[in-house]
């Protein structure tokens, strides 16, 4: 600039000195970016020994439940046998909060089934975090609602799955109802209230009227993601939005944008919604200021408690492969820090990817998405056919995508069964020519790997270290998976869950008629929705 324009634009003496030296110096500085990494990632890893500082922390506080939902991931129930203590309990607590948590998420089963559950919340508030709770809102009756909100309760959301019959046929006759009330008793009690809702082939079309009924009972937030093919879903996989769906659900979900803006609600799509189609960035953007995914968090800044004590990664992950060990034994820190089972995510190279997602043009940023969607499908993270983008592409290409189930889910929380993917013309009528059609087989079970899933068994190493006196064992290679194809239930005639042994309702608790009668003040604070509904 020359001097005559600077002392016109009335700048104080020195500024444009100033700004030399600084353009000057970041021109000396390393660009990250362009720095040669290994393998083929566009930025280099943590350097060994350092990890990042999660700041969400979801926690089964237990297994207990009084739903027994279709879809239920963990197969909440029963409590674990050898869940938490209170004072157990207690010292994670003082640990999440040394290790730079700054929001607790607490889930269940349900989570206020647990007796201490109001000195959870009061701990972690002592402590310094924030506390909020995701339920299916039975039992969460007025007296639960002041006393979580005098213990320092944030806010509640409530797992609303569609319309009326719709959300009672996945969790059990009368909850609706009980869904609804507990919105108002919470917002009665002072709480901020959100909602969450899992998208399946009944309550995809049911978006838009769910929203105007939750916008009426004055959520602030809503959350919505794609039921996932583990725990109980997988024995239904007639309920899974199938990838050649999502076209069409997510013009619905463009409508739902437009609507919740028009509301004021924010729109949490989780980790399983979206990808690089069109309307990612609105999608996005009370998450990332509109821009787009950026791939999944887990074990960068999530970390996920089972009632037992397990960490791990992500809550919605399961299986020994994504155990990433025993908090009684190890400690949180150390657990974050060195199990290679959270830490996968840290270290995950195009390596890692398989199928369609190993040359996607995103494949660098997206890194295949969700692996708790991924996994359960083809037995392998690093190949997810619930993205945007891609259905975009097989749509233009003339094709389709479509996942049939091969192999039942083992009945553990969060047992994963197994699918094979199908890639199809568009046209029936094509579909039946030689070669139309082509058929993903899913991988046999991965073994977790300390720098991401398919490395060599040389790499291999204990998360403990040597000098702890660990062996390394290598499990030998599983034999290829046996695959026939399943029998899938008729849609239309789903078995009823099992209810024989859901625990009764308290006896205080008012009915359905009582709580519509109820009303609340004004929420003035935004709820985070996360975390398994």
């Amino acid at each position: 600039m020359a001097a005559r324009d600077r002392a016109r634009s009335g700048v104080a003496p020195g500024y444009h000195r100033r700004i030399d030296r600084l353009e000057k110096m970041r021109r000396r500085l390393p660009v990250v970016d362009r720095l040669p990494a290994p393998g083929s990632r566009r930025a280099l890893p943590l350097a060994k020994g350092e990890a990042p500082t999660p700041t969400f922390a979801v926690w089964e506080l237990t297994l207990a439940c009084d739903h027994r939902c279709r879809h239920c991931g963990p197969r909440a129930a029963k409590a674990r046998p050898d869940e938490l203590s209170t004072d157990e309990c207690l010292r994670l607590v003082d640990e999440l909060a040394e290790l730079g948590v700054g929001e607790v998420v607490l889930i269940g089963g349900e989570a206020y089934l647990r007796d201490d559950f109001l000195l959870v919340i009061r701990a972690c508030r002592e402590r310094g975090m924030s506390v909020t709770m995701t339920t299916g809102g039975w039992g969460l009756t007025p007296e639960r609602c002041a006393a979580a909100k005098q213990a320092g309760l944030r806010g509640v959301s409530v797992s609303i799955d569609g319309l009326r019959e719709s959300h009672d046929h996945v969790r059990r006759p009368g909850s609706w109802d009980r869904a609804f009330a507990a919105l108002r008793h919470a917002k009665a009690a002072g709480l901020p209230i959100a909602s969450n809702t899992q998208i399946n082939q009944r309550s995809a079309g049911e978006l838009l009227p769910l929203l105007e009924l939750l916008g009426a009972e004055g959520i602030h937030g809503w959350q919505i993601q794609l039921t996932m093919a583990h725990g109980n879903a997988a024995d239904h996989p007639e309920l899974l939005v199938q990838p050649h769906m999502l076209i069409e659900l997510y013009q619905s979900i463009d409508t739902v944008i437009d609507r919740c803006d028009e509301l004021g609600i924010r729109l949490w799509p989780a980790n399983n919604i979206g990808y690089f189609g069109p309307i990612e960035q609105r999608l996005r953007f009370h998450q990332t200021g509109g821009r787009h995914f950026s791939g999944c968090k887990a074990g960068l800044r999530t970390v996920g408690i089972e009632s037992n004590g397990t960490i791990k990664s992500c809550p919605s992950l399961g299986g020994p492969v994504n155990d990433g060990g025993s908090w009684r034994e190890h400690g949180l820190r150390a657990l974050w820090e060195r199990a290679p089972e959270i830490g996968y995510t840290r270290h995950r190279t195009l390596d890692d990817l398989w199928g369609y997602c190993r040359e996607c043009y995103y494949a660098s940023t997206c890194m295949a998405g969700c692996t708790a969607t991924s996994e359960p499908l083809l037995g392998r993270p690093g190949n997810n056919p619930y993205c945007l983008h891609r259905a975009l592409e097989m749509d233009r290409m003339g094709l389709r995508e479509r996942i049939e189930a091969v192999r039942g889910a083992e009945d553990v929380p969060f047992g994963a069964g197994l699918f094979r993917l199908i890639r199809e013309p568009k046209d029936p009528a094509a579909r039946g020519e030689p070669g139309a059609c082509q058929v993903e087989e899913p991988r046999v079970d991965r073994r977790q790997e300390p720098h991401g899933p398919g490395r060599p068994a040389a790499e291999r190493r204990s998360h403990r270290g040597e000098e702890d006196g660990y062996a390394v064992v290598v499990p030998p290679e599983p034999e290829p998976l046996p695959v026939s194809p399943l029998p899938l239930p008729e849609p239309s005639e789903p078995e009823p869950p099992s209810l024989d042994s859901e625990p009764e309702p308290p006896e205080d608790e008012p009915s359905a008629a009582v709580v519509e009668s109820s009303s609340g003040g004004v929420v003035s604070s935004e709820v985070s929705t996360s975390g398994p509904a």
